[in-house]
């Protein structure tokens, strides 16, 4: 095989960013390559090349160079495809390194996704994040608090997977909290069926939000999380279901049946509380939680997620009849990466059923569980470096959000005031390196009640 075609076929196993570079170079060698064999095939240049140094290789015929000539030409044309697809996303389910959007339609963040760097085997990697946070010392109305100081190593999570083959994959997110708290984040089994189409089962992050996936402190602007993806979409929220996950051209999905929450936790707070962890869950009621994006253009996409489902597990009842205590959270968000710029939104809202019995057989008599919920956000963030380093960067950022998980308490039950509330925060992100991050912002706080306290945080953080 001529020396141009061999080269034309070890790029097309080549995965990475400088594609275009090497097609370039393809072309390049392949023109000249086909130059001499036809000067050699051109009779007239038939005595320059007899009183040149090489006199061991035989002319080629024009027919010859022509055949060449279509199959690098064939060849090129299928590198060209290879290169769009790994531009557009579009790559198969099995390629060693995922793009963005790729790991995105799995619901994978950046160091989860570790396990396809390896065709076959264990694969570990990891995140961690410390958080300092210090109160003022009076609330919103001028009166001095409680509240003091704290310094938290929030977690540290290892990333251990096992890829069986090209269909066949485990993953999973073990997690030490606050230094001395062992648990599962997610732990499932993947099974490729097509490009378009993975099935999934065990222990798994429910598809909601900008960040419930997506959590690794790397992946997300701020040294706390938003509080509506704390408290209607509980951050990490995960439980015990199967499903599928795939994409189709621009479109994303993820749909799980998965245990229900508990609403013996919830509070005036939010949803926190409901969280089951796959430990030991109630299933009398199961639970639907779907997701689906639209990425009109890489690094860019809109999308909707919903969870519905019962919530009082068969364990709930008053005067001898058994509560039901359906929960549906609904929520629709955006967001944008492109060019240094970081824009984010969302908005979720949360219902519930027979919540002045749950509130009665939880004993709250007058603040207690709402009938809804509604919490949002708008951030905005911008990479000052951006233009001139990769390897590094400086981020600027705010973010107005407003919460309330009040907004609609049953008839003979008063509102808790504190828990409607407006958060803005105004802060900066510094990446010394990929991989390694230190924010730090302020947080003022206001809330109908004028209990809100404000605070300055400061975290490290780390993935790999």
């Amino acid at each position: 095989m001529p020396m141009s075609a061999r080269r034309i076929d070890l790029i097309r196993v080549w995965r990475g960013g400088r594609a275009l570079t090497i097609v370039v170079a393809a072309i390049g060698l392949a023109t000249t390559n086909v130059a001499a064999r036809t000067a050699r095939a051109d009779p007239r240049g038939t005595q320059s090349l007899e009183q040149g140094a090489d006199r061991t290789e035989s002319p080629a015929s024009a027919d010859d160079v022509q055949q060449e000539i279509d199959e690098l030409r064939r060849r090129l044309d299928l590198l060209a495809a290879e290169v769009e697809r790994l531009r557009s996303g579009e790559v198969p389910a099995d390629t060693v390194e995922l793009t963005d959007d790729r790991r995105r339609a799995l619901g994978l963040a950046p160091s989860a996704s570790a396990i396809y760097r390896t065709t076959q085997g264990v694969s570990i990697a990891g995140y961690g994040e410390m958080l300092y946070e210090n109160f003022d010392r009076d609330t919103q109305q001028g009166q001095t608090g409680s509240k003091t100081s704290r310094l938290d190593f929030l977690r540290h999570i290892v990333y251990v997977g096992y890829r069986f083959d090209d269909r066949f994959l485990f993953n999973s997110e073990i997690e030490i909290e606050h230094a001395d708290e062992i648990s599962v984040e997610f732990a499932h089994l993947d099974v490729r069926v097509n490009d378009s189409l993975t099935v999934r089962g065990g222990m798994m992050l429910m598809p909601l939000g900008l960040v419930n996936e997506f959590h690794e402190p790397t992946a997300f602007l701020g040294a706390r999380r938003p509080q509506t993806e704390r408290r209607i979409i509980p951050s990490t929220w995960r439980e015990n279901g199967a499903g599928v996950v795939g994409s189709v051209d621009r479109f994303a999905y993820r749909a799980y049946v998965v245990n229900g929450l508990n609403a013996a936790g919830f509070t005036a707070a939010g949803l926190r509380g409901g969280r089951q962890k796959g430990s030991k869950a109630d299933a009398a009621d199961v639970a639907f939680a779907g997701r689906l994006d639209f990425r009109p253009t890489p690094g860019v996409f809109v999308g909707t997620g919903l969870y519905t489902g019962g919530s009082d597990q068969g364990r709930l009842d008053l005067n001898g009849r058994s509560l039901d205590v359906g929960t549906t959270i609904v929520e629709v968000h955006g967001q944008a990466q492109v060019r240094g710029w970081d824009l984010r939104a969302l908005y979720a809202h949360a219902s519930l059923g027979d919540v002045a019995e749950l509130n009665a057989v939880r004993g709250l008599d007058t603040t207690g569980v709402s009938e809804s919920m509604q919490g949002g956000y708008l951030q905005i963030g911008y990479d000052v470096l951006s233009q001139f380093s990769r390897r590094i960067g400086m981020t600027p950022y705010y973010r107005w959000e407003r919460l309330n998980t009040q907004s609609g308490v049953p008839t003979g039950f008063l509102a808790d005031l504190s828990q409607d509330g407006t958060f803005h925060t105004f802060g900066v992100e510094v990446r010394p390196r990929p991989g390694i991050v230190v924010k730090s912002d302020y947080e003022w706080l206001r809330n109908a009640a004028r209990t809100g306290r404000n605070q300055f945080n400061l975290s490290l953080g780390y993935a790999f």
